[in-house]
């Protein structure tokens, strides 16, 4: 439960643009209050003897911190400037579900609050400063003045950098190449390469679950409206087997769920309470948007979502779309090549105890595959890619209702094609690639 709240926590830090920043403005004033501290102790270290040191005037002084507080002050705003016209383009152009993989990018948090960093501790420097250099009780805080111009240089070196991050990450292959990363994480995460065990008598599923279920079991209503983010898994295993229940799922991370609907199935029904429909819920992570963290399914429509824009007639970017087809065949390769565990778990005594919502490889083939099919069918580039990614995937399967699923989108894009192709040689050339799959298949 633990561990799941934390992962829920941690993505909506990372995904914020005030978090890191925040951070490192603490920094920037706890070395601010640092260094002051030294230069009262009058300890400068090697720095004085390389010369290295700041050794101006309290004028001089003022000048260097008040020229680095308001120059940084104003990159930050410009840059800042510049995010919120990258937000805009990506939304408008690619798809507003990448905006997240926007909020995430740890160089334009380091950017921010490298700036803003700089500006604090500028500041409060700057307060410090006494004098004109001949007064009694003149202060003029030289190793922190020498830091901040080293802070001020460090600040045109992440302009540098932020120029050429800023130039990059609206770039099209940079986003999908970034929402491809997200879902073979999501798979390594969510699919490792053992999950699961088998019961020793392999008896069938349906023989563990009672003939009175749907009449005895009763349902656990949501009690907020929103999307599944997270479902704490182990947290419901430890409820149904402390208390010698049957718990089925009606949902699963990445479906929307309205407050009131049934989110969880106990049986027997006459165990329920107030007390258990409180822990049953908490072990559900509603949020206002889909994430990765345990929807794989999240990332494959964030590149069907490009593809789409992509072939819309308003941009007419097939290439676009062949990359998001190609970055789909890589990921729907790696997930054939995973256990995907079953829907059914079971407690150490081999007692049925969780009864999941299914997730198998046809519904996430048909999530990647359907909506490109159905709008590219009149482009043959991209049909002749899907074929060909329909065929390379097939490589990886390794049982039959995989390769059935594979089978069925190649006769629904043959079909389509056929339609809605008028060429007699694209004709041609569709079927060739369409037997090329049959001969892998």
């Amino acid at each position: 439960m633990k561990n799941v709240k934390i992962g829920k926590i941690w993505d909506s830090l990372h995904s914020s643009y005030w978090f890191l920043p925040t951070i490192m403005a603490v920094i920037a004033i706890a070395l601010a209050f640092t260094m002051l501290n030294l230069d009262r102790a009058g300890y400068y270290g090697p720095l004085e003897k390389w010369g290295w040191i700041y050794t101006g005037g309290a004028n001089g002084a003022r000048e260097v911190l008040s020229s680095v507080a308001g120059s940084v002050i104003s990159v930050a705003a410009t840059a800042f400037s510049i995010t919120i016209v990258a937000l805009q383009l990506a939304a408008s152009n690619y798809t507003p579900r990448v905006l997240r993989n926007f909020m995430q990018d740890t160089g334009n948090q380091l950017v921010l609050g490298t700036f803003i960093s700089t500006f604090i501790y500028s500041l409060l420097v700057l307060r410090t400063v006494r004098g004109d250099g001949d007064d009694y009780d003149s202060f003029v805080p030289q190793l922190a003045v020498t830091v901040g111009l080293l802070l001020g240089l460090a600040s045109i070196g992440v302009l540098i950098y932020f120029i050429h991050h800023a130039s990059t990450i609206i770039q099209a292959s940079h986003i999908i190449m970034e929402a491809s990363k997200e879902l073979h994480q999501a798979i390594d995460r969510l699919f490792p390469e053992k999950l699961g065990r088998s019961l020793p008598n392999a008896k069938p599923h349906d023989r563990a679950i009672p003939a009175n279920f749907d009449v005895d079991a009763y349902p656990v209503k949501a009690k907020s409206s929103g999307y599944v983010q997270a479902i704490d898994e182990e947290e419901l295993m430890q409820i149904a087997g402390g208390r010698s229940l049957l718990l089925q799922i009606k949902s699963r991370p990445g479906r929307f769920v309205v407050k009131g609907s049934d989110l969880v199935m106990v049986f027997p029904g006459d165990k329920v309470n107030r007390k258990l429909s409180d822990r049953i819920n908490d072990a559900f992570m509603f949020g206002r948007q889909r994430t990765e963290q345990q929807d794989v399914e999240f990332p494959v429509n964030q590149l069907v979502d490009i593809a789409l824009r992509a072939i819309s007639p308003g941009i007419n970017d097939p290439t676009t779309a062949i990359q998001c087809i190609d970055q789909l065949s890589a990921g729907l390769s790696h997930l054939a090549q995973r256990e995907i565990p079953s829907a059914y778990r079971y407690d150490d005594d081999n007692n049925l105890r969780v009864i999941a919502e299914p997730f198998n490889f046809a519904g996430l083939t048909d999530a990647a595959f359907n909506q490109i099919r159905q709008y590219g069918k009149s482009d043959v580039g991209v049909i002749i890619r899907m074929l060909e990614a329909i065929a390379t995937i097939a490589r990886y399967t390794q049982n039959e209702p995989d390769r059935a699923a594979l089978r069925r989108h190649a006769d629904m894009i043959l079909h389509d094609s056929h339609e809605a192709v008028s060429q007699e040689l694209d004709r041609q050339d569709i079927e060739q690639r369409y037997q090329a799959v049959l001969k892998v298949l």
